[in-house]
This record gives C-alpha cells, structure tokens and sequence, in this order.
C-alpha cells in the first residue's frame, strides 16, 4: 500500500489497463509471461491427474456450442479440461482462473480468497447458462498465487483425490491430487 509513484499511466506490457499508482496492475497483468505460465501449469498438472487416475478428459476441449451463425465458430472459449461424463453423465466444462490475491487492495482491506472467488463469480455468470443449455456442468477452478482455492475447486479436487485412490490404491494417492495442483500453482 506504499505509493510507487505520482501519476497514473497506462500499463507498458499491456497498453490496456490503467497501471495505479500503487503498482497492482503490474502484479497480475494478464499479457505478462508468468501470468499465462501458471495458468497453462496448473492445466496441464490437472490434466496428467485425470489421465494418471483413469478420468476421461481433454485439454484445451472446443465445445460446439454458443456458435455465431455469422462466424461459425465459438464465442465460448475452448474448456481448459473437458471432463467427460462428470456430473451424472453430462460433461465437465471447466474453466480455469489464476489471479493475484493483491487484486483491489488499494479499494478495500484485504480478505483471504477473495479475489479468487469474485474471479470465479465472473466466469460462473459468463459461462454457467451456456453450459447447463448444452446439458454440461460449469466447473470455475479458481485459485489464487497465495494457495487459496474456490470450494468449487476444492470440491472437484476431492472428488477427483477419491476416484484417483480407488483406481490406484497407492500410499501415495491420498494426497497428491493438493500437493502436486499447490506446487504448480506457486511454482509459476
């Protein structure tokens, strides 16, 4: 909370957001490399847990829905995991969302997770509607720099550590669903 510097400018990596006074932009820019790295390690370390524990899914899924007739294509982004056959039988659509804990700090104290959550709130009312209409399951894996993880996340995680354990019934397999998805999550 110690101002950097007296005038506000526009972020130099990003030449979009507004770079405060109090530096927090620059804390979780979107378009610098560690921001999407973790990201994509996150990803792919949940991806190997699903392939790992016998969990059908897919990386980087195009779902073929929320189709522009104009364009063709989707305007709902590719499924960082698409889980198939998750929730009664209706696909996972789950959408993954790093952010920095420090995110409005300056506007208001700071609360454990809460970042995290309103970034999983923002995706749940962007993406939630379209996936039930297709007969899939929104899953917003939302987690923050500090280790904090959404209950959704927490949630799917278990649910995943379960399948993982009595699939494999190693020592092993009770924790490592956490400790691997931690790791990655600070590492970037």
């Amino acid at each position: 909370m110690i101002l950097l510097f007296l005038v506000d400018a526009i972020c130099l990596v990003c030449r979009k957001a507004c770079l405060d006074s109090f530096r927090e932009h620059a804390i979780h820019c979107k378009e610098l490399s560690g921001f999407k790295y973790r990201h994509y390690m996150v990803r792919d370390a949940f991806f190997d847990i699903c392939r790992r524990a016998g969990i059908s899914a897919k990386k980087e899924a195009l779902v073929n829905f929320l189709t522009d007739p104009s364009d063709e294509r989707s305007t709902l982004k590719p499924a960082d995991v698409l889980v198939f056959g998750w929730v009664r039988g209706k696909h996972a659509y789950m959408d993954l969302i790093g952010v920095s804990p420090l995110v409005g700090l300056s506007s208001r104290g700071f609360t454990a997770g809460q970042a995290a959550l309103k970034a999983a709130l923002g995706k749940v009312t962007k993406h939630e509607k379209a996936c039930i209409e297709n007969q899939h399951v929104f899953i917003p894996f939302a987690f923050d720099t500090f280790g904090f993880l959404a209950p959704e996340a927490v949630e799917l995680l278990i649910r995943v550590q379960r399948v993982m354990h009595n699939n494999l019934m190693t020592p092993r397999s009770t924790d490592v669903v956490f400790n691997v998805l931690a790791l990655q999550s600070k590492k970037g």
